[in-house]
């Protein structure tokens, strides 16, 4: 195996470092005050770590509160953005690492950014693939995948089959719907549009609630009537999300993974932490894949493959672009909603 070396590579690289000073929006009028494409230098694999030729990398809705100061970790001024992707081992540091050597991963980019030609990851971190698996499904299969799986966990661990999905449309809802209709759960789909409430009937909701409906609180109470929901996906945070949570059973469980709006909710009914036993937890997907076992975790990988080979979960893509395109098309193709942005090198 080669020696681990330093690797200068071209990538998206972050203007600034550490957190914001203010509230960050979901979307961004422009990318450019925080990122651009630069050849930068990434540092030789530490023990335990790979070099990956990146082959391609999503971007995901906790990519662009990151690159505005706003996730759960700072910034660092320079480096590459991007928290995944997929690519082929070329070099590393240590026996886990060279077992990897040569091999199409799907990795986190923990030692840099996976918006970028290079990137180091923890050998530990770097995913294994099937050679029937898409470079699209593999480049987007940590974020959403297991978080999917994750959550879903959590849903059995509530009582009964019935649980809210909020953001139902995205491609990690979707990815739930899916997974919650094989494992005879019913969901309680919730998006903000109606154009699509046919096809997540289709994917697996056994209801879906439109926020912006005149009769939303009606719908949403037949709604819970009905499937008596223990557990609330939240990857939205807004007012509607507190108001379904707190029409919801006792002992429920509001489960926050994400925060795509812009307004907080404010929680009008505080007895019902103390009366009813429910509770707000949050999930991060950093936090469960390290406390995994490496037995929960390869079953884990095999079943999110598999999914994906046999066509019962797909990555819908809205573009691929490359890294050195303008910021602008970039932010054009997200706002599109028509599927994952894939950025290669």
């Amino acid at each position: 195996m080669p020696d681990p070396v330093a690797q200068t590579t071209h990538a998206l690289a972050l203007r600034e470092g550490g957190y914001a000073s203010g509230p960050v929006p979901q979307m961004p009028d422009s990318l450019a005050p925080f990122l651009e494409y630069r050849k930068i230098t990434l540092p030789a694999p530490g023990p335990g770590q790979v070099l990956i030729e990146v082959i391609m990398a999503p971007i995901n809705p906790s990519d662009l509160f990151f690159i505005q100061g706003g996730y759960g970790q700072p910034r660092v001024q320079g480096a590459a953005a991007g928290f995944e992707g997929v690519g082929r081992v070329i070099s590393g540091n240590g026996p886990q690492a060279g077992a990897l050597l040569g091999k199409r991963v799907s990795f986190l980019g923990t030692g840099s950014g996976s918006w970028a030609g290079h990137a180091v990851s923890d050998a530990a971190l770097c995913l294994p693939l099937r050679d029937d698996l898409r470079d699209e499904d593999a480049a987007a299969l940590i974020v959403n995948p297991l978080t999917a799986v994750a959550l879903l966990e959590r849903v059995r661990e509530g009582r009964g089959k019935g649980f809210v999905l909020n953001a139902a449309g995205s491609q990690l809802g979707r990815l739930i719907l899916g997974l919650a209709r094989d494992e005879g759960l019913e969901p309680i789909a919730v998006l903000r549009r109606d154009d699509i409430a046919d096809e997540l009937r289709a994917l697996g909701a056994s209801a879906v609630l439109n926020t912006t409906a005149p009769d939303f609180a009606a719908q949403a109470q037949a709604a819970i009537r009905a499937h008596k929901p223990r557990t609330l996906l939240d990857a939205v945070g807004d007012q509607a999300t507190a108001d379904l949570f707190f029409a919801m059973p006792a002992g429920a469980r509001w489960i926050s993974y994400g925060r795509m709006s812009d307004n907080p909710p404010s929680l009008t009914q505080m007895g019902q932490f103390i009366f009813m036993d429910k509770r707000i937890e949050g999930f991060w997907l950093s936090r469960w894949l390290p406390a995994a076992s490496p037995e929960r975790r390869a079953a884990v990988v095999a079943r999110v493959q598999d999914r994906f080979v046999s066509g019962q979960w797909y990555t819908r893509t809205a573009a691929r672009l490359p890294l050195s395109g303008t910021l602008d098309s970039v932010l054009a193709a997200l706002h599109s909603g028509a599927g994952k942005v894939m950025l290669h090198p």
